[in-house]
């Protein structure tokens, strides 16, 4: 038990600090792009500096990801099953990126990640007890479920900006799911409570 605890510790740590670093990278950007008041410039100027900020970014982007390689099949399988998961998936984006390149690795990874998301987002809603959460209680396993999702849209909507219709539905997506999820996890308890009166207001 102890190293389940240490492990989702860890996880939670490194997410943190790579969206905190991102987070930096990102408003660093918007106020050298406005300083330096690079959409007065040419374009080879312009396309310049998103090439430099994307090399900077990307590092911990490609990190990101594979975290959420890792974190997200952390709820549906057990801990020993998990270490094999993570070998697996660090052999497949090694061989997809030298066959197809890192950006085609790291889609499969966020589409992969999608899909057991979804899944753990569906068995999370039935109320399943077979997910692996450190927090027990039916609304913040459901909200971490839909922050997780919104993540994983999030960063894969860096993938479709130029696919206006594309980028606009993730974004909202993205938007719906991060918020509701927070709410769900930060007001659990005001919920439950609420739920509760409910009930007993219909069933005196």
């Amino acid at each position: 038990m102890k190293t389940k605890f240490s492990y989702d510790f860890y996880l939670i740590l490194i997410t943190t600090l790579l969206l905190f670093v991102i987070s930096l990278i990102c408003i660093y950007a918007m106020f050298a792009y406005k300083y330096a008041e690079v959409h007065l410039a040419p374009p080879v100027v312009q396309i310049h500096f998103m090439e430099r900020m994307n090399r900077l970014v990307s590092p911990f982007l490609i990190a990101l990801v594979l975290v959420l390689g890792i974190c997200i099949p952390k709820r549906l399988f057990p801990l020993q099953w998990l270490s094999y998961f993570s070998l697996a998936l660090m052999i497949g984006v090694l061989v997809i990126s030298l066959s197809l390149g890192v950006k085609m690795a790291l889609l499969v990874v966020l589409l992969a990640s999608l899909l057991l998301q979804t899944l753990v987002l569906i068995l999370a809603l039935l109320g399943s007890q077979r997910l692996h959460f450190e927090k027990r209680g039916y609304w913040l396993r459901l909200g971490s479920s839909l922050i997780h999702l919104g993540l994983i849209l999030f960063i894969l909507d860096l993938f479709f900006y130029r696919w206006p219709k594309v980028h606009l539905l993730l974004f909202w997506v993205t938007t719906f799911s991060s918020v509701l999820g927070m709410i769900f996890c930060f007001y659990s308890e005001a919920i439950v409570q609420l739920i509760h009166r409910k009930k007993e207001n219909r069933f005196p």
